[in-house]
């Protein structure tokens, strides 16, 4: 009998939700734990097999020098290294923090800043170690998820969509809400994942599922400016959310910094 793969599924500094999808799951979770052991996920069970384990899932992003050693242990121990959400992928909501000054807020913020120990920054997983996939959302979608590692089990690439949320949209016959009712939204340049769940409920896209390959944020936002009459500062907060460190949504918030 030949031994299932072992799965691991770790946590770095996040809110849990995309370890909750996957337990959300449930009767596919059952399907899952057929093809894979799951080997250590302390969110599921307190049951933790040693390592080496034949693919890593992580969750949350790197925000001290704990995790920063840390996650150099997780990819030795991990054949195949797969980061999932916003926060691993991109530095998450708490990468806003790469915006500003971190020893000025932790000055306003705690009464004895001296016991705070933290980095400058909040940064990806990939900026510290190589990783084999990326599965981009806040939170992720667990279909994907299952898609991801039911296809590394078995050899094959995953069968992930690189559509915009503009063509979810299309699929499920919304009207646009920039062209329809002048509301800001990123889903031309924004990954599909979510299923256009913003616009389907007459808001605009946030971009969860972070920025498309080759997107070009700015000429969007320019396009806001002019037709919309798009306030500096409401584009910022756009560009500046769930993804907004990673490299298209920073440089353009960045130009418009006064």
């Amino acid at each position: 009998m030949v031994d299932k793969p072992k799965l691991a599924v770790w946590k770095f500094a996040s809110c849990d939700g995309c370890q909750l999808s996957l337990l959300d799951c449930e009767d596919e979770l059952l399907q899952l734990v057929e093809i894979v052991q799951i080997a250590n996920f302390p969110e599921a069970s307190k049951r933790v097999m040693e390592g080496p384990y034949d693919i890593s899932l992580v969750e949350g992003s790197v925000t001290n020098e704990h995790d920063r050693e840390r996650i150099q242990e997780v990819r030795k121990q991990s054949k195949l290294l797969i980061t999932i959400g916003a926060c691993a992928t991109a530095g998450g909501i708490q990468a806003l923090r790469n915006f500003a000054n971190v020893a000025e807020y932790k000055q306003i913020v705690y009464p004895h800043p001296e016991y705070i120990s933290c980095l400058a920054t909040s940064t990806p997983i990939s900026q510290h170690v190589p990783v084999d996939y990326e599965l981009h959302g806040c939170p992720i979608n667990a279909r994907q998820l299952l898609e991801v590692l039911t296809s590394f089990v078995r050899g094959k690439k995953p069968a992930v969509s690189s559509a915009s949320v503009c063509n979810a949209c299309k699929i499920k016959g919304n009207i646009c809400v920039t062209v329809a009712y002048g509301i800001p939204c990123l889903g031309p340049v924004t990954h599909d994942g979510c299923g256009a769940l913003c616009p389907s409920y007459r808001r605009g896209c946030y971009g969860c599922y972070g920025p498309k390959e080759t997107a070009n944020p700015l000429a969007l936002t320019h396009w806001w400016e002019k037709e919309l009459h798009t306030e500096t500062q409401s584009i910022k907060d756009l560009l500046r959310n769930f993804n907004g460190a990673t490299e298209p949504f920073k440089k353009a918030s960045e130009a418009y910094e006064e």
